[in-house]
């Protein structure tokens, strides 16, 4: 790895975060926050974000308006509207629409996030946005694709949160270089090995597209849930 890829900033797993104040940006590329930005290019008005499947359909029984989005384990959720695939969703009809995500990485992230004064939630297509939506105070950065007993490291979501920190300091992004470690990564590979209905075969390269979008995501407590909505 080249020197330009040695980290700044803080980084952290979800099980290290529910302390931490100031901003914290949840990282997670492959797929999660990706799924979402799609979601809010495609006019979806919120993303509630929910920690189990049955929390999703709970939810839902109360807003049965709301679309349901994610996957348990990497897998589409039977009765969901549409899976964790950004693909997928950025060719539904979502426009005006509330969604509910829940997934085993990105969403657990912003829950565990208990004191953060400012908790975002990015990608690589949203990340020059987020750097700019956080400012001039140093924040943390949730490596949602890491925790203990997982064979994958989360280097995606790393590498994604170096390169937001690079924007956020004004250097040079390397967008090209992290976009190719990534796509050449175990987490790329099992994403992609996850099957037919749970994956599409674009979804890795749809999550690679740089800065696609300029917006960020910000996630507030609303009650007694996280609610993600694009500033």
């Amino acid at each position: 790895m080249s020197e330009s890829f040695q980290p700044g900033g803080i980084y952290l797993d979800r099980f290290q975060i529910d302390t931490v104040r100031g901003p914290v940006v949840v990282v997670d590329v492959l797929r999660a926050f990706t799924s979402a930005a799609y979601a809010f290019a495609g006019g979806a008005t919120q993303i509630t974000l929910v920690g189990t499947v049955e929390d999703a359909f709970a939810l839902h029984r109360e807003h049965p308006t709301w679309l349901l989005m994610g996957e348990d384990g990497g897998h589409r959720i039977q009765g969901f509207d549409v899976s964790n695939s950004p693909v997928e969703v950025a060719h539904a009809d979502l426009s005006g629409r509330a969604l509910i995500q829940r997934t085993t990485a990105g969403t657990q992230g912003v829950l565990a996030c208990a004191n953060a004064d400012r908790v975002f939630a990015s990608g690589l297509v949203t990340a020059s946005a987020t750097a700019r939506a956080i400012g001039q105070d140093q924040p943390h950065y949730v490596v949602t694709g890491s925790w203990p007993g997982r064979k994958l490291s989360g280097n995606d979501d790393w590498w994604t949160a170096q390169l937001i920190e690079r924007a956020r300091k004004g250097q040079a992004l390397l967008s090209g270089e992290t976009e190719q470690l990534i796509r050449d990564s175990d987490e790329a590979r099992w994403t992609l090995s996850l099957g037919e209905g749970s994956v599409h075969t674009d979804d890795v390269e749809y999550a690679l597209r740089t800065d696609l979008f300029d917006f960020a995501m910000e996630a507030n407590l609303e009650g007694s849930h996280w609610v993600l909505r694009q500033v």
